[in-house]
């Protein structure tokens, strides 16, 4: 059986398609299965997920100093 990662950009965008008109007339399981197709179709087009704190170019010894808290609620100044 094909699976959803298996399929190419353009046929899952015509299945998404396809199950998505298939729900708008009342198929029972069609909506569930248009989610699945749209969902595969979204995390595709996402951008890559950056780690942020990778992209500090400051030292590690620097960055560990002010990393506390800015602000504590029980601190009256």
């Amino acid at each position: 059986m094909t699976t959803v990662e298996m399929l190419g950009d353009e046929q899952l965008g015509a299945l998404a398609s396809e199950w998505r008109r298939k729900a708008l007339q009342g198929e029972l399981h069609a909506r569930g299965i248009a989610h699945e197709l749209e969902r595969e179709m979204r995390r595709r087009a996402s951008a890559p997920r950056s780690n942020y704190d990778a992209l500090d170019l400051r030292p590690l010894e620097l960055r560990a100093a002010t990393q506390r808290r800015w602000w504590r609620f029980w601190q009256v100044s």
